[in-house]
């Protein structure tokens, strides 16, 4: 199988070298291009192409790898909400992800950024290099004790759970399919209630778009912290920036973002941003975003590379799709 690999970046290229090695009939080909109406055509001569998260894969695109006769849409990541699956389903292609690749990593990061939030250590960080110790300031909050709610309880939900029991947090989950454990299922109005951290887990879906609003902002404390490590658009950005000036949003971790195709995985420190409500994010004090990297760890890495190719092979051997989404 001849694989076009698209928006690929250096650091992913080591991981799956090092697993091309388990498999002699697969040869891939990288492109820096994230794929769309107007670079799908690099995928002539080629049976798959493998795919991000911010990779255009629409009905025009699509009917463009059909037609030039890609077999498989190889997803190198958990979600498949930029996939026309009816679609693919229509011409005939099949369509693989990579169910979990290290809950853990993404998990990690969560907390991470809770931490850092409440902790100021980004703060204090930049104070001791210019020899400044006030603690003026850096004034936290502890983990532990405080109500952290879940939303989206699958594999990196269950993650977050068991490491905020260790924090000694009380620990509220609301999703439809969570099954009993070491936390509190809830609705989702008593959730946004009762919270002092809200984080999500869930996936974006017509359901779940813009879930936290201005309406959800509303049913929360004065001074609540969100953190998003799942798909921008299950927040409204132009609500966050209006929670944050109220002082409703006392603080806000981002991981991803609404637009963040334009910006994230790409050096823009030599251009003049045009996202105005990105500028206005980071403008907050309170405000830390990093540039989706909650999966960036070397473990995660590996296992992406592993899986991807491993569903490559499955479908070279006309085997049952282990991780079809279709």
């Amino acid at each position: 199988m001849d694989i076009a690999f698209f928006s690929a970046q250096k650091y992913e290229r080591p991981f799956f070298e090092q697993s091309l090695n388990g498999f002699s009939n697969i040869t891939i080909t990288y492109f820096e291009q994230s794929l769309s109406a107007h670079t799908a055509i690099l995928a002539k001569n080629f049976n798959a192409v493998c795919v991000f998260v911010n990779d255009t894969v629409d009905k025009a695109v699509i009917e463009q790898l059909a037609t030039l006769g890609v077999s498989a849409i190889l997803l190198r990541c958990a979600g498949f909400n930029n996939v026309d699956l009816p679609v693919a389903k229509q011409h005939n292609l099949s369509v693989l992800r990579v169910p979990a690749y290290s809950p853990e990593a993404v998990a990690e990061h969560c907390v991470a950024l809770m931490l850092t939030l409440s902790r100021k250590t980004h703060k204090a960080y930049n104070r001791v290099r210019e020899d400044n110790f006030d603690l003026n300031g850096l004034l936290g909050f502890n983990l532990h004790n405080k109500t952290i709610g879940i939303i989206g309880c699958g594999k990196i939900g269950l993650a977050l759970c068991n490491i905020l029991n260790g924090f000694g947090a009380n620990v509220l989950v609301c999703d439809p399919f969570a099954k009993p454990g070491n936390y509190t299922i809830t609705d989702l109005n008593t959730l946004l209630a009762q919270s002092d951290i809200i984080s999500l887990h869930c996936p974006l879906s017509e359901d779940t778009h813009h879930l936290i609003d201005d309406a959800a902002f509303n049913k929360m404390k004065t001074g609540v912290m969100l953190i998003n490590t799942s798909r921008g658009a299950l927040v409204n950005s132009q609500a966050c920036i209006k929670a944050l000036k109220s002082q409703k949003l006392g603080y806000l971790g981002l991981d991803v973002y609404e637009q963040e195709s334009e910006l994230f995985f790409k050096n823009h420190s030599d251009e003049i941003n045009q996202d105005d409500i990105f500028s206005r994010l980071v403008s907050f004090r309170n405000v830390l975003i990093t540039g989706h990297q909650g999966f960036f760890t070397q473990e995660a890495l590996t296992e992406i590379a592993n899986i991807t190719l491993q569903n490559a092979f499955e479908v070279t051997q006309g085997n049952s799709l282990t991780n079809e989404v279709l």
